[in-house]
Protein backbone atom coordinates (compact mmCIF):
# COMPACT_ATOMS: atom_id res chain seq x y z
CA UNK A 1 0.00 0.00 0.00
CA UNK A 2 2.60 2.53 0.75
CA UNK A 3 4.81 1.66 -1.91
CA UNK A 4 1.68 2.11 -4.36
CA UNK A 5 0.91 5.54 -2.54
CA UNK A 6 4.22 6.54 -3.31
CA UNK A 7 4.28 5.39 -6.94
CA UNK A 8 1.08 7.66 -7.44
CA UNK A 9 2.62 10.64 -5.64
CA UNK A 10 5.73 10.71 -8.03
CA UNK A 11 3.76 9.93 -11.23
CA UNK A 12 1.45 13.30 -10.34
CA UNK A 13 4.45 15.25 -9.35
CA UNK A 14 5.74 14.31 -13.12
CA UNK A 15 2.31 15.52 -14.45
CA UNK A 16 2.74 18.72 -12.35
CA UNK A 17 6.19 19.47 -13.84
CA UNK A 18 5.45 18.55 -17.11
CA UNK A 19 1.87 20.16 -17.13
CA UNK A 20 4.04 23.46 -15.43
CA UNK A 21 6.70 23.27 -18.31
CA UNK A 22 3.84 22.89 -21.04
CA UNK A 23 2.02 26.55 -18.94
CA UNK A 24 5.76 27.99 -19.09
CA UNK A 25 6.01 27.69 -22.58
CA UNK A 26 2.48 28.94 -23.90
CA UNK A 27 2.95 32.05 -21.46
CA UNK A 28 6.62 32.59 -22.97
CA UNK A 29 5.08 32.60 -26.63
CA UNK A 30 2.22 35.30 -25.34
CA UNK A 31 5.63 37.33 -23.63
CA UNK A 32 6.86 36.88 -27.11
CA UNK A 33 4.26 38.55 -28.23
CA UNK A 34 3.93 41.58 -25.34
CA UNK A 35 7.75 42.24 -25.99
CA UNK A 36 8.02 42.70 -29.72
CA UNK A 37 4.45 44.92 -29.63
CA UNK A 38 6.50 46.76 -26.61
CA UNK A 39 9.81 47.37 -29.08
CA UNK A 40 8.25 48.02 -32.01
CA UNK A 41 5.28 50.45 -30.18
CA UNK A 42 2.51 48.73 -31.67
CA UNK A 43 -0.82 49.54 -29.96
CA UNK A 44 -3.34 46.70 -28.91
CA UNK A 45 -0.46 44.37 -26.94
CA UNK A 46 -3.54 42.44 -26.25
CA UNK A 47 -5.25 42.01 -29.24
CA UNK A 48 -4.55 41.63 -33.14
CA UNK A 49 -3.49 38.80 -35.35
CA UNK A 50 -0.14 37.11 -34.93
CA UNK A 51 2.16 37.74 -37.83
CA UNK A 52 6.11 37.71 -38.82
CA UNK A 53 7.98 40.55 -37.67
CA UNK A 54 9.96 40.31 -41.00
CA UNK A 55 7.83 39.80 -43.48
CA UNK A 56 4.86 41.05 -42.16
CA UNK A 57 2.34 37.62 -42.79
CA UNK A 58 -0.05 36.87 -40.31
CA UNK A 59 0.74 33.16 -38.78
CA UNK A 60 -1.60 30.46 -38.63
CA UNK A 61 -2.49 28.77 -35.60
CA UNK A 62 0.01 25.59 -36.81
CA UNK A 63 3.12 28.11 -37.03
CA UNK A 64 2.35 29.51 -33.25
CA UNK A 65 3.06 26.07 -31.24
CA UNK A 66 5.77 26.78 -28.58
CA UNK A 67 9.20 25.76 -29.36
CA UNK A 68 7.74 22.92 -31.56
CA UNK A 69 6.84 25.37 -34.65
CA UNK A 70 10.45 27.27 -34.67
CA UNK A 71 11.68 23.72 -34.73
CA UNK A 72 9.87 22.25 -37.74
CA UNK A 73 10.21 25.15 -39.51
CA UNK A 74 13.97 25.34 -38.86
CA UNK A 75 14.39 28.96 -37.45
CA UNK A 76 12.97 30.61 -40.46
CA UNK A 77 9.86 32.01 -41.43
CA UNK A 78 7.72 29.55 -43.97
CA UNK A 79 6.99 32.67 -46.19
CA UNK A 80 10.07 34.89 -46.73
CA UNK A 81 12.25 32.43 -45.65
CA UNK A 82 14.03 34.93 -43.34
CA UNK A 83 15.35 33.14 -40.19
CA UNK A 84 13.58 33.85 -37.01
CA UNK A 85 15.59 35.46 -33.66
CA UNK A 86 16.46 33.00 -31.50
CA UNK A 87 14.94 35.19 -28.83
CA UNK A 88 11.52 33.62 -29.21
CA UNK A 89 12.97 29.84 -28.41
CA UNK A 90 14.84 31.16 -25.20
CA UNK A 91 12.22 33.27 -23.88
CA UNK A 92 10.08 30.26 -23.93
CA UNK A 93 12.52 27.68 -22.72
CA UNK A 94 13.59 30.44 -20.04
CA UNK A 95 9.62 30.69 -18.73
CA UNK A 96 9.33 27.20 -18.83
CA UNK A 97 12.47 26.68 -16.66
CA UNK A 98 11.44 29.22 -14.39
CA UNK A 99 7.94 28.00 -13.87
CA UNK A 100 9.25 24.46 -12.96
CA UNK A 101 11.20 25.93 -10.75
CA UNK A 102 8.69 28.05 -8.72
CA UNK A 103 6.35 24.76 -8.71
CA UNK A 104 9.16 22.79 -7.41
CA UNK A 105 10.07 25.80 -4.59
CA UNK A 106 6.46 26.30 -3.75
CA UNK A 107 4.06 23.90 -4.64
CA UNK A 108 0.38 24.20 -5.20
CA UNK A 109 0.28 27.29 -3.23
CA UNK A 110 -0.72 31.11 -3.01
CA UNK A 111 2.85 32.07 -3.45
CA UNK A 112 3.43 30.39 -6.74
CA UNK A 113 0.55 32.25 -7.76
CA UNK A 114 1.92 35.80 -7.38
CA UNK A 115 5.28 34.67 -8.38
CA UNK A 116 4.30 33.42 -11.86
CA UNK A 117 2.69 36.51 -12.61
CA UNK A 118 5.65 38.26 -10.73
CA UNK A 119 8.22 36.23 -13.31
CA UNK A 120 6.34 37.03 -16.62
CA UNK A 121 7.37 40.46 -16.09
CA UNK A 122 10.34 39.86 -15.12
CA UNK A 123 11.13 38.18 -18.09
CA UNK A 124 9.63 40.73 -20.12
CA UNK A 125 11.88 43.79 -18.16
CA UNK A 126 15.08 41.17 -19.08
CA UNK A 127 14.06 40.64 -22.56
CA UNK A 128 13.25 44.77 -23.16
CA UNK A 129 16.04 46.26 -21.32
CA UNK A 130 18.71 43.77 -22.95
CA UNK A 131 17.35 44.67 -26.41
CA UNK A 132 16.37 48.27 -26.09
CA UNK A 133 17.58 49.56 -22.94
CA UNK A 134 14.39 50.49 -21.78
CA UNK A 135 12.46 49.71 -18.69
CA UNK A 136 8.66 50.04 -19.45
CA UNK A 137 6.69 51.38 -16.56
CA UNK A 138 3.67 49.64 -17.34
CA UNK A 139 5.06 46.23 -16.56
CA UNK A 140 6.67 47.45 -13.82
CA UNK A 141 3.42 48.94 -12.41
CA UNK A 142 1.55 45.48 -13.36
CA UNK A 143 4.82 43.28 -11.40
CA UNK A 144 4.80 45.47 -8.11
CA UNK A 145 0.71 45.33 -8.04
CA UNK A 146 1.41 41.19 -7.96
CA UNK A 147 3.80 42.18 -4.88
CA UNK A 148 1.50 44.56 -3.32
CA UNK A 149 -1.33 41.88 -3.79
CA UNK A 150 0.81 39.09 -2.19
CA UNK A 151 1.09 41.59 1.02
CA UNK A 152 -2.53 42.07 0.99
CA UNK A 153 -3.13 38.36 1.09
CA UNK A 154 -0.48 38.05 3.76
CA UNK A 155 -2.23 40.65 5.91
CA UNK A 156 -5.33 38.91 5.91
CA UNK A 157 -4.10 35.24 6.32
CA UNK A 158 -1.29 35.88 9.32
CA UNK A 159 -1.37 37.65 12.52
CA UNK A 160 2.27 38.31 12.24
CA UNK A 161 3.05 41.00 9.72
CA UNK A 162 6.98 40.50 10.38
CA UNK A 163 7.00 39.42 6.65
CA UNK A 164 5.16 42.65 5.46
CA UNK A 165 7.54 44.94 7.23
CA UNK A 166 10.74 43.07 5.49
CA UNK A 167 8.69 43.73 2.23
CA UNK A 168 7.99 47.61 2.63
CA UNK A 169 11.13 47.72 4.05
CA UNK A 170 12.96 46.36 1.60
CA UNK A 171 11.45 48.54 -1.50
CA UNK A 172 12.35 51.77 0.87
CA UNK A 173 16.01 50.80 0.79
CA UNK A 174 16.38 49.61 -2.79
CA UNK A 175 14.18 52.13 -4.15
CA UNK A 176 15.88 54.70 -2.44
CA UNK A 177 19.54 53.11 -3.02
CA UNK A 178 18.58 53.11 -6.85
CA UNK A 179 16.83 57.29 -6.42
CA UNK A 180 20.01 58.20 -4.99
CA UNK A 181 22.05 57.26 -7.64
CA UNK A 182 19.65 58.40 -10.54
CA UNK A 183 20.02 61.87 -8.62
CA UNK A 184 23.81 62.09 -8.39
CA UNK A 185 24.64 60.74 -11.69
CA UNK A 186 21.46 62.80 -13.24
CA UNK A 187 20.38 59.56 -15.24
CA UNK A 188 23.83 58.74 -16.34
CA UNK A 189 24.43 55.65 -14.24
CA UNK A 190 21.02 54.54 -13.55
CA UNK A 191 17.15 55.45 -15.60
CA UNK A 192 14.26 56.02 -13.53
CA UNK A 193 12.92 52.58 -14.84
CA UNK A 194 16.01 51.05 -12.12
CA UNK A 195 14.14 52.68 -9.54
CA UNK A 196 10.75 50.65 -9.88
CA UNK A 197 12.67 47.38 -10.40
CA UNK A 198 14.47 48.65 -7.52
CA UNK A 199 11.25 48.84 -5.44
CA UNK A 200 9.53 45.45 -6.95
CA UNK A 201 13.35 43.65 -5.70
CA UNK A 202 12.06 45.14 -2.16
CA UNK A 203 8.89 44.27 -2.05
CA UNK A 204 9.69 40.60 -3.41
CA UNK A 205 12.36 39.19 -1.29
CA UNK A 206 11.89 41.68 1.43
CA UNK A 207 14.82 43.21 4.20
CA UNK A 208 17.58 42.10 3.86
CA UNK A 209 17.42 39.42 1.33
CA UNK A 210 17.17 42.26 -1.34
CA UNK A 211 20.84 43.40 -0.08
CA UNK A 212 22.24 40.18 -1.52
CA UNK A 213 20.19 40.70 -4.79
CA UNK A 214 21.54 44.24 -5.10
CA UNK A 215 25.00 42.78 -4.50
CA UNK A 216 24.45 39.73 -7.17
CA UNK A 217 23.43 42.07 -9.52
CA UNK A 218 26.62 44.57 -9.34
CA UNK A 219 28.44 41.64 -9.43
CA UNK A 220 26.76 40.30 -12.34
CA UNK A 221 27.20 43.73 -13.90
CA UNK A 222 31.08 44.16 -13.12
CA UNK A 223 32.27 40.55 -14.36
CA UNK A 224 30.05 40.55 -17.75
CA UNK A 225 30.93 44.56 -18.12
CA UNK A 226 34.59 43.33 -17.82
CA UNK A 227 34.16 40.70 -19.69
CA UNK A 228 32.79 42.89 -22.75
CA UNK A 229 35.76 45.43 -21.98
CA UNK A 230 38.47 42.40 -22.35
CA UNK A 231 36.78 41.21 -25.66
CA UNK A 232 36.54 44.75 -27.00
CA UNK A 233 32.71 44.26 -27.16
CA UNK A 234 32.07 47.58 -25.44
CA UNK A 235 33.96 51.12 -24.71
CA UNK A 236 34.59 52.41 -21.36
CA UNK A 237 31.57 55.00 -21.90
CA UNK A 238 29.42 52.63 -23.53
CA UNK A 239 26.34 52.61 -22.19
CA UNK A 240 25.38 48.51 -20.41
CA UNK A 241 21.84 47.97 -19.27
CA UNK A 242 21.47 47.59 -15.64
CA UNK A 243 17.94 46.30 -15.62
CA UNK A 244 19.35 42.22 -16.85
CA UNK A 245 21.24 42.09 -14.37
CA UNK A 246 18.87 42.75 -11.27
CA UNK A 247 16.52 40.61 -12.93
CA UNK A 248 18.48 37.64 -12.89
CA UNK A 249 19.98 38.70 -8.87
CA UNK A 250 16.47 38.42 -7.97
CA UNK A 251 16.09 34.95 -9.53
CA UNK A 252 19.06 34.12 -7.83
CA UNK A 253 18.14 35.41 -4.67
CA UNK A 254 14.87 33.80 -5.12
CA UNK A 255 15.76 30.53 -5.20
CA UNK A 256 19.73 30.58 -3.35
CA UNK A 257 18.81 33.15 -0.82
CA UNK A 258 18.56 31.11 1.98
CA UNK A 259 21.83 29.14 1.72
CA UNK A 260 24.06 32.66 0.70
CA UNK A 261 22.67 34.76 3.72
CA UNK A 262 23.59 31.39 6.22
CA UNK A 263 27.04 31.37 4.66
CA UNK A 264 27.52 35.05 5.24
CA UNK A 265 26.21 35.64 8.29
CA UNK A 266 28.67 32.20 9.49
CA UNK A 267 31.31 34.22 7.80
CA UNK A 268 30.62 36.95 9.42
CA UNK A 269 30.30 35.64 12.82
CA UNK A 270 32.98 33.56 12.31
CA UNK A 271 35.19 36.46 12.15
CA UNK A 272 33.93 38.26 15.17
Amino acid sequence: MIYSALFLISHCDLFLLFLFFILGLVVGSFLNVVIFRLEKEEGGILTGRSHCPLCGQTLKWFELIPLVSFLLQRGRCRYCKKPISWVYPLVELATASIFVSLFLKFGLTAQLLFWLGISACLIILFVTDLRTQTVYDLICYIAIAFALARLVYWYFTFENHLFIWAALEGALVAGAFFGLLVLLSHETWMGQGDIFLGVLAGLTLGYPKVLIALFLAFLLGALVGGFLLIFQKKGWRSEVPFGPFLVSAIFLTLFLGNPILKWYLGLFYGLI
